[in-house]
């Protein structure tokens, strides 16, 4: 698979690292300070599920929008490991955003115990992220430019 997936370019590996380091500081920001982002947005939280059910989503409650806040948050890991992990080892992506959620967890279970540390949310994480490796594939496979793809060995020059 890794010959059907060109490497990305030079000035995407070093976007994809900025955004990286961005996204970490987010998420460290997020899941590893104190207070949690509903106790300090409460009203924000309960408009989006009212908004939502006024669209007809009366079974989307605030467990529902946690869960798929927690799998939309991890696409970008994904996506991103995909992108900054060398070809030849790409399916370490699949396992990047799983251990970032199980370290982020684990801290939360050790050195913040007012924080929520569950496995639903390393699975909702997980799922996320592997999400992310399938985008950034997909993406891969349909906008590299055939020219940056290696010659066929089956063909002879002439």
């Amino acid at each position: 698979m890794r010959d059907l997936l060109p490497p990305p370019r030079r000035i995407t590996r070093g976007v994809a690292a900025i955004v990286g380091l961005l996204l970490f500081a987010a998420l460290a920001m997020l899941t590893l300070t104190p207070p949690r982002i509903e106790d300090r947005m409460p009203n924000l939280l309960d408009r989006v599920v009212e908004e939502v059910h006024q669209l007809g989503w009366n079974r989307l409650g605030f467990t529902e929008l946690e869960v798929l806040a927690n799998v939309l948050v991890f696409v970008p890991v994904g996506a991103l490991a995909f992108v900054l992990l060398p070809r030849r080892v790409w399916v370490l992506s699949l396992l990047t955003g799983p251990a970032i959620s199980v370290m982020i967890e684990g801290i939360q279970r050790v050195a913040l115990p007012h924080r929520a540390a569950t496995v639903n949310d390393v699975v909702a994480n997980s799922i996320g992220a592997t999400a992310g490796v399938a985008l950034a594939i997909a993406c891969t496979l349909l906008f590299a430019s055939r020219s940056s793809q290696p010659p066929s060995p089956n063909l002879e020059a002439s």
